[in-house]
């Protein structure tokens, strides 16, 4: 199967941040071998959506619940897709900023409705209290890998296989630890750049993590992009390194130093994206 060139970050929470219907039913989940593995998940969701929805696209389809899981000694971790939940999303940001006449043809008035009852429904407190679940598990980028996500991670915590088979670079953290580096990252950023695009967009990963479990584990995938990048470019990639510099020369007035970062960040990243012009 190809390659979806999207980078993610996940947070995978423990059993006992659900309710015990939900604990039970991913134990059965985990217990029948039906976890789907990172590497497979994104075209298995891809699919999944694309056979849902059929040839009309008037309807929110009805799709069986899948996850991540990872298994250590001490417990058990799930990252729900809830596709249907993103779904209702992309449809009404379909709509958005569309003349009503071509947001009615891709996104017809009906199926907008359904859309923003589950959108509605999946964000009231009410249902977070009840089930025990965040909106979303997961965040996708297509194309490149968020600046603002390596604030979350730290270059020790990165795993790197390059094998003929299986090629993945990935970094996984406790959620306490993102949680800190969001904390430190953000104060950096308001005393130095204030409201700047950048500290909103830190300010709301932060926020996004702070929806989950306290002993929830965050991974960042490199996912498809690491299809993009040679063994070389794998092994040498610093981008959460530099992020750090680059904050820690924020940190010390050295705004020199933290914009030779952020330039050399944005034309490593630039590279990547504009891959998607190829033809």
């Amino acid at each position: 199967m190809p390659s979806l060139f999207a980078s993610y970050l996940r947070v995978y929470e423990p059993l006992t941040a659900f309710d015990r219907d939900r604990q039970l039913f991913w134990r059965r989940y985990v217990k029948e071998g039906r976890a789907v593995a990172p590497l497979e998940g994104p075209v298995r969701q891809r699919t999944a959506v694309i056979e849902a929805l059929g040839a009309g696209w008037t309807r929110l389809p009805d799709l069986p619940e899948e996850a991540y899981v990872l298994e250590t000694d001490e417990t058990l971790l799930v990252c729900p897709w809830n596709l249907r939940i993103r779904i209702a999303e992309a449809a009404l940001s379909a709509r958005d900023g569309v003349p009503p006449v071509l947001a009615d043809a891709f996104v017809p008035p009906v199926l907008a409705g359904q859309a923003k009852a589950v959108v509605d429904d999946w964000r009231s407190g009410a249902r977070v209290l009840e089930h025990g679940v965040p909106r979303l598990h997961e965040q996708i980028s297509t194309w490149g890998v968020p600046l603002r996500w390596f604030v979350f991670v730290d270059p020790e915590e990165r795993e790197l296989t390059t094998r003929p088979d299986r090629r993945v670079l990935r970094y996984r953290t406790e959620i306490s630890k993102a949680r800190r580096r969001a904390s430190r990252a953000l104060s950096v950023l308001r005393k130095s750049v204030g409201d700047a695009p950048i500290t909103e967009a830190v300010e709301e990963g932060a926020r996004w993590l702070e929806e989950f479990h306290p002993r929830s584990v965050v991974e960042l995938d490199y996912g498809g992009l690491v299809d993009l990048l040679s063994d070389e470019a794998l092994g040498e990639d610093d981008s959460p390194a530099l992020v750090a510099a680059g904050l820690a020369g924020l940190s010390r007035g050295d705004a020199e130093e933290a914009t030779e970062v952020y330039e050399k960040l944005v034309a490593r990243w630039r590279a990547i994206q504009l891959l998607e012009r190829c033809n």
